[in-house]
């Protein structure tokens, strides 16, 4: 068996990291430091996108770079502490590194804020390439040799699928399973808890695991064939 015979690919927020605690404390940081008051928790409930597209509902367009340059320095003290691991996370990073895979995370996020979650949580990547978002995710994912990539978000389907990697969803974040499905992913799982035994039948041959898993049938998602 080769070294690295693949490598996978992770979003971040919302598909390794629960971030919405750590993310809400800087956005209430922010209102305290400018004055204008973000609805944090609506805020939280549309992760993905670049910072920078949640800033334009809050502030006029000559300030959202200003602005985005503050949040990112005032993150290492309010966003990494409350932060946690998703369910199945560690596991999920510890199945690719199993079978001899590389782990790597390819993230909207600041690249250094991103690596700062994961050193938080003792969640080890091969690699860690920030600040791309959708389509833009295929640059690191091919440059990586990533086969598979797992995210939250139909932006993380249109990566993999530039890309030309196994789209593999998680229906933890803003998107809905059917959503997923409907943007070209190859499979939805429930959760990262179920990803290690899907992993283990994709090591077989990628035509195992084709087809997508509704949010609901928990244990059919070990169950792919």
């Amino acid at each position: 068996m080769a070294a690295h015979p693949f490598t996978v690919g992770f979003d971040l927020d919302m598909t390794l990291v629960d971030s919405r605690p750590g993310i809400k404390a800087a956005y209430l940081e922010l209102t305290a430091r400018t004055g204008v008051t973000i609805d944090a928790e609506l805020a939280i409930t549309r992760l993905g996108p670049p910072l920078e597209q949640e800033l334009a509902h809050w502030f006029p367009a000559e300030r959202v770079d200003e602005v985005a340059d503050l949040y990112r320095a005032l993150y290492p003290r309010h966003a990494i502490a409350p932060s946690l691991a998703m369910p199945g996370a560690r596991e999920a990073v510890a199945a690719v590194r199993r079978l001899g895979g590389r782990a790597i995370v390819v993230t909207a996020k600041h690249e250094p804020n991103a690596k700062l979650h994961l050193s938080h949580l003792g969640i080890e990547a091969d690699a860690v390439i920030g600040w791309l978002w959708a389509e833009a995710k295929a640059e690191a994912l091919r440059e990586h040799g990533a086969s598979v990539y797992v995210g939250d978000h139909t932006g993380d389907v249109r990566g993999a699928r530039t890309a030309g990697a196994h789209s593999v969803a998680v229906s933890t974040g803003p998107c809905e399973a059917d959503e997923l499905r409907a943007a070209g992913a190859d499979v939805v799982l429930p959760d990262l808890t179920a990803f290690p035994a899907w992993l283990e039948r994709y090591a077989e041959g990628p035509e195992a695991v084709a087809g997508s898993v509704a949010p609901e049938d928990r244990a059919a998602a070990t169950d792919l064939a």
